[in-house]
């Protein structure tokens, strides 16, 4: 038995992982590359990989900040990910003329790569723990108000002091174990991205929703672009070799991405928020945008093109949240929780000193939390969350809005997503001159305004003011005719001279800020803060304070062989190649080009299932065997979508794009049984390039010949 260490000596040596050793279920972890499970791989594998081997896969990784994984796989900055993580950019460089999305794009000479919109690629180069200096700037029994300005910033400052806009460097401070640990992490920039390669939609996406976290699949799900520095390709040190012979059954393989958000160390009251109020509440929302944006695409080939990388992220969307809710509803997986909990309760119980009532406290302060939580998300979600508002147009007029407000104010004293470190990736968005749809835009904001007025009352006044004696079809059709703030040079010509005011320390010109978008920001803005605010300091800070002492006990307990939940940042997962069993049949761990062109004929090669021309046509070139997808145990969620799958050897043998629909529960608890996550298979990849796209080149390069 493991020796009882106080909480509150424990805390100075809060350097670990968050799940309990005694509840982790075969190849679970998302670890951070700090702290590693070197001890686990060696005992269960018998790897255990070095620091030179952790810094190059690190390295090699990259982030997308529209949301997703990737890395680099040549010398010559080439970046894999997954259609569907590039899809919004590919979407962008589109025309009338030339459908990327539909047809595909190749760029068979470096020439013809084409500039993405608003692309930002990040790489974390330093990881440093600065949790005693953000514990520091809040003294013990600050009112939660003024803990969280404190707090803020003291990460705002630390951010600051580690970002360098001229050499491309952003500091981010990530909260760790809900507010138990700090770190600071800093990432290089690129912005100069290329696209050089996407297969067609039909192939990348085959099986459309119907085989959406499923398995068997049969995608193609795979897309290239290269990064450019000083208008030439990136020379990069770090780049993840490709395995010639790919992976096979039984073998050790690990994923390094950047899984979104888990809520497994949430507390059972949390769970059943979720579970009770905020999953019923975002289907009911997806469901809506579901109905409204599927038949708008279906009006023509023209919203279709438009629509629908944003229709498919609402479908992923609620798939994923009806899965999420069944595990949540698992009586057998909820009473792991229950059991869970019930052991770290007495466990505090145990302690002679006060610490014990201290942890005990905290699940009395995340179930109040969780009941302010549940009064605010209706207004939280049509207000600050702006699905009242549900544009693009609206969300520019507020970050114009808000930028006038917040760039003259003291750095610690933003709105965080106004923090110095982040007005760099800000920019490269704003400025962006990626086509905003005049009706796509209109169809939206009208849906969000009745959405809004349905959930605060048509006899709000509120929504009184918002309509103007006009219908919400009426009023967003005015809205979007009339603002500007879609013009790229009217927002950079708005925003640099709000920058300008704020290093002079004078107010903005108003007539500047005269827009009728901007006017609908400002006139929701007060009542938006001030919903924001209680959110912050009722159930955000609170929260972060009882889960860094639940934290802190579980370390106590446990000692560091746990990990944090997922927090968008990158970490590495590992596991087998391996099938399961589903519904007392067992489901192999790989699919071949064969397997692919059976499913489409058993489906009558119709709607999602139809192949492109150039597959029915080039069928007869592919070995039918090579493998094509495949599954493995490693522990992913959303956000690990792009992420490479690689050996022992750091090389690539697959690319992540997706889990099967038991892996949906990941979100608060692990289970190895069933829940699989889904690869491209790198031979499968590979096979495609060269026999059904002519894409040698590529594939040489990737190879390493080029």
């Amino acid at each position: 038995m493991r020796p009882r260490v106080p909480v509150l000596a424990a805390a100075a040596a809060l350097t670990g992982l968050f799940m309990t050793p005694d509840t982790t279920h075969g190849d679970e972890g998302m670890w951070l590359f700090s702290n590693p499970p070197r001890a686990l791989l060696k005992e269960r594998y018998g790897f255990e990989p070095d620091q030179k081997w952790l810094d190059h896969v690190r390295l090699s990784s990259v982030r997308f900040n529209s949301g997703g994984s990737g890395s680099f796989v040549s010398p010559d900055g080439l970046v894999m990910t997954n259609h569907h993580v590039g899809a919004d950019d590919i979407q962008k460089l589109s025309t009338k003329e030339r459908n990327f999305l539909r047809d595909g794009f190749h760029a068979r000479t470096r020439d013809q790569e084409l500039k993405c919109k608003g692309l930002e690629l990040n790489v974390l180069i330093g990881i440093k723990d600065v949790t005693a200096e953000v514990e520091g700037a809040v003294p013990a029994g600050t009112p939660a108000a003024e803990a969280f300005k404190l707090r803020q910033a003291k990460i705002a400052e630390l951010q600051n002091a580690a970002s360098d806009e001229k050499a491309n460097v952003r500091g981010d401070v990530v909260t760790l174990y809900a507010g138990g640990q700090y770190h600071l992490y800093t990432a290089r920039r690129y912005t100069d991205v290329r696209l050089v390669f996407a297969p067609e939609k039909q192939i990348a996406f085959f099986g459309g929703d119907p085989d959406n976290f499923e398995f068997p699949r049969y995608d193609l799900d795979i897309c290239f672009f290269r990064v450019y520095e000083n208008d030439k390709p990136l020379k990069c040190e770090h780049h993840l070799t490709w395995s010639p012979n790919g992976s096979k059954e039984g073998e050790l393989v690990f994923v390094s991405g950047h899984p979104g958000r888990t809520n497994r160390g949430n507390t059972v009251e949390e769970l059943k928020y979720l579970r009770d109020t905020g999953y019923p509440y975002l289907l009911n929302r997806l469901n809506r945008l579901e109905v409204l944006l599927g038949s708008w695409v279906e009006r023509s080939e023209d919203n279709r093109q438009k629509g629908e990388d944003e229709l498919f992220g609402i479908q992923n969307s609620r798939k994923a949240r009806i899965g999420g809710l069944a595990g949540l509803m698992d009586p057998a997986l909820m009473g792991r929780k229950v059991k869970e909990e019930e052991r770290l309760k007495a466990f505090a119980k145990s302690f002679s000193r006060s610490d014990g009532p201290e942890v005990l406290a905290a699940f009395d302060t995340v179930a109040k939390a969780e009941k302010v939580r549940a009064e605010l998300i209706k207004e939280m979600t049509v207000l600050e969350n702006a699905a009242g508002f549900n544009s693009q147009s609206f969300g520019i007029a507020r970050t114009l809005l808000r930028a006038a407000d917040e760039l003259p104010k003291p750095a610690g004293e933003r709105l965080r997503e106004f923090a110095k470190s982040r007005i760099p990736i800000l920019k490269v968005s704003l400025f962006s001159d990626e086509p905003i749809p005049e009706d796509l835009e209109t169809l939206k904001l009208a849906d969000g305004l009745q959405f809004l007025a349905v959930t605060l009352g048509p006899d709000s006044d509120l929504v009184k003011q918002v309509l103007a004696g006009k219908s919400p079809r009426e009023r967003a059709f005015e809205l979007i005719r009339d603002t500007k703030v879609r013009d790229p040079e009217f927002r950079k010509k708005v925003f640099e001279a709000i920058e300008a005011a704020a290093e002079g320390m004078k107010a903005v010109d108003p007539a500047l800020l005269k827009d009728p978008m901007i006017e609908l920001a400002r006139l929701v803005d007060g009542p938006s803060r001030a919903v924001r605010k209680r959110s912050e300091t009722e159930v955000d800070e609170p929260k972060r304070q009882a889960y860094a002492a639940l934290a802190k006990a579980r370390f106590a307990m446990d000692g560091d062989k746990v990990y944090p939940d997922a927090t968008f940042t990158l970490r590495l997962a590992f596991g087998t190649v391996k099938g399961y069993t589903e519904d007392g049949k067992p489901v192999p761990p790989y699919t071949t080009f064969e397997g692919l062109y059976k499913r489409s004929a058993e489906q009558g090669n119709k709607g999602p299932f139809e192949l492109p021309k150039r597959w029915a046509e080039r069928k007869d070139r592919l070995d039918l065997k090579t493998p094509f997808n495949f599954v493995c145990t490693a522990d992913i969620i959303g956000g690990n979508s792009g992420s490479p799958v690689v050996n022992r050897a750091g090389e690539v043998v697959g690319l992540i794009f997706d889990g099967n629909i038991q892996s949906l529960v990941l979100d608060v608890i692990f289970d190895q049984e069933q829940a699989r996550a889904v690869s491209v298979d790198s031979r499968g990849i590979v096979e495609a390039l060269r026999k059904v796209y002519d894409a040698g080149e590529l594939a040489d390069e990737l190879a390493g010949k080029r």
